[in-house]
């Protein structure tokens, strides 16, 4: 059994059919300025964020803690709810390895639908929650692009000493997690309007 078998509520793979194609991821990169290069970053910065990951969730979960109206989103009835936050990173670990790894195509287009869906109108099916806010406000996931990309910079230079290489591996998760954000923002617009 695989690793990503092992997380709750992880269906790579079986994820429904994204309303997008790969024509459509490509203009989005092009939009980006996406290279093979950033490909390869991102595949050489898995490497190097994988041994560190527990300690960037909780930078990460100790960011959205500390402030009430994020953590709102995770909640039960008002109160923080431990094991879905627990679900939750788990799978917020295992798409830090797949942006930077997974092929770019159809599955992974699909899986990244839903992981918007969940942020939306699906948020608590996946792990059952009651009493838990219906959806995350888009406000939020487009702002939350800024802490995602800014905390790993001081990750890739613990492990990395060059700084032109820093910013090569910095720049490629910047627009990792900006193609991320747009890709799961569809189920925020209305059909025809994505």
């Amino acid at each position: 059994m695989t690793q990503e078998a092992t997380i709750p509520g992880y269906t790579y793979g079986q994820a429904p059919v994204a309303p997008y194609t790969v024509e459509d991821l490509h203009r989005l990169q092009a939009a980006l300025l996406w290279t093979e290069e950033d490909d390869r970053s991102l595949r050489e910065l898995a490497d190097i964020l994988e041994p560190q990951l527990e300690e960037l969730l909780d930078l990460w979960y100790g960011f959205v803690g500390s402030h009430p109206h994020l953590v709102y989103y995770f909640t039960s009835d008002g109160e923080p709810n431990a094991k879905y936050l627990e679900r939750v990173r788990a799978r917020f670990r295992q798409w830090v390895l797949d942006v930077c790894r997974r092929p770019k195509d159809q599955t992974w287009l699909n899986y990244q639908w839903e992981i918007g869906r969940r942020h939306h109108r699906y948020k608590n099916q996946t792990d059952q929650v009651g009493g838990s806010p219906l959806f995350i406000h888009l406000r939020y996931m487009i702002a939350f692009i800024f802490p995602i990309t800014y905390t790993v910079r001081d990750f890739i230079r613990k492990k990395v000493g060059d700084p032109e290489r820093v910013d090569r591996l910095y720049h490629s998760w910047f627009k990792a997690v900006v193609l991320s954000v747009a890709l799961w923002s569809e189920p925020w617009c209305a059909k025809g309007e994505w």
